[in-house]
């Protein structure tokens, strides 16, 4: 747990490109070396959401083919 606390604080955070300009409804993503973490950004020091690769990918893939759970 202390290897992806520590990797969180060194995290480089990207704004999601289908957020809204207005700052609101606005998802960050971090590259992490287990996969991606999420956040909200009007709340950066709130929870954050783990997704390994494998997960991520297939979500990207159920995106792009418009599969849904």
């Amino acid at each position: 747990m202390d290897d992806v606390t520590d990797e969180l604080g060194q995290a480089r955070w990207r704004k999601s490109s289908f957020s809204g300009g207005d700052g609101s409804n606005c998802v960050e993503v971090a590259h992490l070396a287990g996969g991606k973490a999420l956040r909200d950004s009007k709340n950066r020091t709130g929870p954050v959401l783990l997704v390994p690769h494998a997960e991520w990918t297939a979500f990207l893939d159920d995106l792009r083919t418009g599969r849904s759970a």
